[in-house]
């Protein structure tokens, strides 16, 4: 089969690799789309670690099975799916109480670290074990189906706090996971939901998804901005979609008396915290880590359309022309917000 290998520091080979067999338990997807996760597209220089080559990445994919492996029930050949970009075991303690995205032996499709190595999406197949798989209602098209994956991290993260219809809320750092946390607290019943970001084109999108306000958290008035807002009391939540130093202390600046701060992001594996403000105001931070169990959720928000996440992606290109596009990605190109690969037809 054909596939996209990441191998080495932003360089890629489109190549002929081993076609995969499914084991028991598993299903082989055809990928038709795979779209481009903003932790491809920051890991493939390496500074994450977690894009280690050679490895086919990608997790954020829809197909049709074309093959199950011995012990399958429910699945058949020709089914349209997508799938959890989160290989789980089922039978751990953190599985059987419902928290799969805290598997004590968790792998993510796509991902290569000192742990293991686990190839994902951008390839013409991929084999997944059959828990991890999701039909897809007649209304959602493959490309929208792509979308499920970063639409749940955003469902999660807006269902780890009390959401009282009419709060204010704030979203620092609109990338994919940011714009669509805008669109899941809106479709939820928030009030005025506040996007933060530097890029101002991202902040117009922002308004575009749904977002009532945007502040550049560039400049140096954002936080007055964010409390004039909000009559001065600061936001009942926050969410930090980006994970370093500045984004998570405006949140906590940002936050009310009693506020839910949501950690989403985590670039940094280490940031600056402001202790007395989280302390005097007495908030409450939870973290946000992938999803679990929100796919189905999420499908019905895009097939009742809900959520329109396939507006995020700018580009659907051959898996062929991958390489280029996600460098042009990772370079920033201006109007250049998300890809998707079609894999195939």
């Amino acid at each position: 089969m054909k596939a996209l290998v990441l191998t080495g520091p932003r360089e890629f080979s489109y190549q002929d690799v081993e076609t995969p067999v499914p084991g028991p338990g598993e299903a082989r997807v055809r990928i038709r789309v795979c779209a481009v996760c903003g932790s491809d597209v920051h890991g493939i220089d390496g500074s994450t670690g977690r894009r280690r080559p050679p490895v086919i990445m990608g997790h954020e994919a829809s197909g049709v099975i074309d093959m199950v492996g011995e012990g399958v029930k429910g699945w058949h050949t020709g089914e349209r799916v997508t799938f959890d970009s989160t290989i789980y075991c089922g039978v751990c303690d953190m599985c059987r109480a419902g928290h799969v995205n805290l598997c004590a032996d968790r792998r993510v499709l796509g991902v290569s670290c000192a742990e293991y190595r686990q190839d994902g999406a951008f390839a013409e197949y991929v084999c997944v074990p059959e828990r991890i798989l999701y039909r897809l209602p007649d209304a959602v098209s493959f490309l929208q189906a792509s979308m499920v994956e970063p639409l749940s991290i955003a469902c999660h993260a807006a269902l780890r706090v009390p959401l009282k219809p009419g709060c204010d809320a704030l979203v620092a750092g609109v990338g994919t996971i940011g714009m669509l946390t805008v669109q899941v607290l809106k479709s939820m019943g928030a009030g005025r939901v506040i996007a933060a970001d530097i890029d101002e084109a991202r902040l117009e999108m922002a308004l575009r998804c749904g977002a009532d306000e945007a502040v550049n958290s560039a400049k140096p008035d954002a936080l007055r901005q964010i409390m004039d807002m909000t009559g001065g009391k600061g936001v009942d939540l926050a969410f930090d979609a980006t994970g370093i130093s500045a984004t998570v202390n405006l949140c906590a600046r940002a936050g009310a008396l009693n506020a839910h701060i949501v950690l989403i992001g985590n670039v940094a594996p280490e940031v600056g915290f402001p202790l007395q403000i989280a302390v005097t105001r007495q908030q409450t931070y939870h973290g946000s880590c992938a999803s679990a169990g929100e796919y189905p959720r999420c499908l019905e928000m895009i097939a009742s359309g809900a959520i329109d996440a396939a507006a995020l992606v700018s580009k659907v290109v051959p898996l062929s022309e991958g390489a280029q596009w996600i460098n042009r990605v990772c370079d920033r190109e201006p109007g250049l917000y998300k890809i998707a690969l079609e894999v195939s037809r």
